[in-house]
């Protein structure tokens, strides 16, 4: 039965279950509906500009982004090791389930990092003028190699202003792997900038 966490919470992936080897990391989020005043205004509003959201994993060596190679995401969908792969950029949101997924295989992933974060941007978002506190249903969600659902974290807190979320960390625990659930925001104008935040 999945784990739903709460902000700050951490739990064990592979001490209870030393057979865990390759993960996939869902993340998801909805644009919020954003009407315009009374009948009128709802009539003739423009739709807004869809929020194109991606996300991220930036790889740690202890506790810091030291490499430009330390990062997968649309743009270098595989890390170097091979272990941690994106499986492709979602530009709009639409739809349920999961926006965009990682796939993970904890025992391949190179021991010079001691943690994955999981981060998501929107892009572009001050030319947009585009912030998370137009999103809704924002989640990060662990599944097993047959799908099922270990843990999940919906991200619930006001990100009005933010343009960038971590959402969660994978790390290492001795020789196991843990899971904290973040949620912090931050504005940042692109991943760039929340890459020289771990620097």
């Amino acid at each position: 039965m999945a784990i739903n966490l709460s902000k700050g919470q951490k739990i064990d992936l592979t001490k209870s279950n030393p057979a865990l080897n390759n993960i996939t990391v869902g993340l998801g989020w909805d644009e919020a509906s954003q009407s315009g005043g009374g009948f009128l205004g709802g009539l003739f509003s423009a739709k807004p500009a869809s929020i194109d959201c991606d996300a991220s994993v930036i790889l740690l060596q202890n506790d810091r982004f030291v490499d430009k190679k330390d990062v997968v995401y649309f743009g270098q969908l595989k890390s170097t090791d091979g272990a941690i792969v994106h499986q492709g950029d979602n530009l709009t949101g639409a739809g349920d389930g999961d926006d965009e997924v990682i796939k993970v295989q904890l025992n391949a992933v190179n021991q010079k990092y001691n943690k994955m974060v999981f981060v998501v941007n929107i892009y572009q978002a001050h030319k947009r003028n585009q912030d998370f506190g137009m999103i809704r249903n924002a989640f990060i969600r662990i599944m097993d190699d047959s799908g099922m659902e270990i843990a999940r974290y919906n991200l619930t807190d006001n990100y009005q202003g933010m343009t960038g979320l971590v959402a969660g960390e994978l790390y290492r625990h001795g020789n196991e792997w843990k899971f904290a659930a973040v949620g912090s925001g931050m504005d940042v104008a692109n991943l760039s900038d929340m890459l020289q935040r771990y620097k």
